[in-house]
């Protein structure tokens, strides 16, 4: 089992800072973290939401994260561009703390190959990550319902796993930045390579895949309330595309 930790970040921006936030971290907090340890997995624009920024980081294991955060936050790169990074926020606390659901189901370990500032970006598709809130924690039994029940029904619906995460239970050791840790949820990531999927003017994501009558039975016994669905546009330099 592979014991990395991952963090998913929903950034609120104040209005029209959304771009001028990009710019920002895609020229000085890519390489600047990931020189110090830790992995930047994707870093996107919510494409139902123009105030939103949302960007995924990995860490090899909890102590790790501690270290790394700690030489990034009190470190030169940091000091020199907070103040521009942070009047851009709204807020920042909309974090989820997260580990592999399974060693299947980890982030590819090799990242796509990220161009310079100001390159020509890649193609890219959509990112979907889907958020399910659970009465109870994954481990008793929604994990396994969803590998053994739901994933079939997903591949069967051309739908890609690129990876699912379970919450990370030990305690936030980076009090400086909060998590939501309580929350008993399971993420799954998912790629579009069109917008074909996307519809009515909110650009919501249809019920794909088409659930069996048992297995949308199932899960919705399981969900203690309505998944969120993010809708993720790659950025220029996002790795994940």
């Amino acid at each position: 089992m592979k014991t990395m930790v991952l963090e998913l970040r929903q950034y609120k921006l104040h209005p029209g800072q959304r771009d001028v936030l990009i710019a920002l971290f895609e020229r000085e907090f890519i390489e600047s973290q990931e020189a110090l340890g830790m992995r930047l997995v994707g870093h996107f624009r919510d494409r139902n939401d123009p105030t939103r920024f949302t960007w995924i980081r990995e860490f090899p294991n909890m102590p790790e994260r501690e270290r790394a955060l700690n030489a990034f936050y009190s470190g030169p790169d940091w000091a020199r561009h907070r103040e521009a990074a942070n009047a851009t926020l709204e807020d920042n606390d909309n974090v989820l703390l997260l580990r592999p659901a399974n060693s299947d189901l980890a982030f590819p370990s090799v990242s796509a190959s990220r161009g310079a500032p100001g390159a020509k970006p890649s193609p890219a598709g959509i990112i979907v990550a889907t958020i399910y809130y659970l009465w109870k924690d994954p481990q008793e039994g929604f994990s396994d319902f969803f590998v053994t029940e739901m994933m079939p029904e997903i591949a069967a619906a051309g739908m890609p796993m690129i990876a699912a995460y379970i919450p990370e239970r030990t305690p936030n050791n980076f009090p400086r930045l909060p998590v939501r840790q309580s929350e008993n949820v399971f993420v799954w990531f998912t790629r579009l390579a069109t917008t074909d999927h996307l519809i009515n003017e909110r650009n919501a994501l249809a019920d794909l895949p088409p659930w069996t009558a048992e297995v949308a039975t199932r899960l919705a016994d399981f969900q203690e309330r309505s998944a969120q669905r993010l809708v993720l546009e790659p950025t220029p330099r996002s790795a994940l595309r």
